[in-house]
């Protein structure tokens, strides 16, 4: 077991790297960064975090919820990616404030910090508003807010499926 000095010591470098990362709205990243699991498990040597246990990390708007998260971190110690898993994961953000939440779920979801994409799988789904898309994958890009969906690779399986509302007249 590791001494609670060290354990505090990694999980607030964890924390501090992950708000010069997130693209969210600009205050977002002056919030402090909440993180609740039942579990934590912290490797210096490695820079891996496991957490376990109804598992939220929240930063103003950006919000991440799983049974178990796993954050990687480079070797300048910055958190490099993030590994969500549930039933399902789950993750928002608001990019602006004149934009409404967007919300991704998933079995599995991989946020790659540097290049600010996260990637669903199984039963994957992205929600804006009343839009909604849905796949065996998807890619969610936050920088250009941009989702790409694509089919299972079995056959029969599941195919893309989007719903897109009309927009309201000025």
């Amino acid at each position: 077991m590791l001494p609670i000095k060290k354990v505090y010591r990694a999980l607030v470098i964890v924390l501090l790297t992950v708000s010069v990362y997130s693209h969210a709205l600009p205050e977002d990243k002056e919030q402090p960064i909440h993180v609740s699991a039942d579990h934590a498990t912290m490797n210096d040597i490695t820079g891996v975090a496991v957490y376990t246990g109804d598992v939220e990390i929240r930063q103003g708007t950006m919000i991440l919820q799983g049974s178990r998260v796993e954050m990687y971190r480079d070797d300048e110690g910055s958190i490099a990616r993030i590994i969500t898993t549930g039933t399902p994961a789950q993750f928002q953000q608001q990019a602006t404030p004149d934009q409404p939440l967007t919300k991704a779920y998933g079995l599995h979801m991989d946020y790659r910090v540097p290049s600010q994409t996260v990637t669903i799988t199984e039963e994957a789904r992205v929600t804006q508003d009343a839009d909604e898309f849905t796949g065996e994958r998807i890619i969610y890009d936050m920088e250009k807010s941009v989702v790409d969906a694509f089919r299972s690779e079995t056959q029969g399986g599941q195919r893309v499926q989007m719903v897109i509302q009309p927009k309201a007249n000025p």
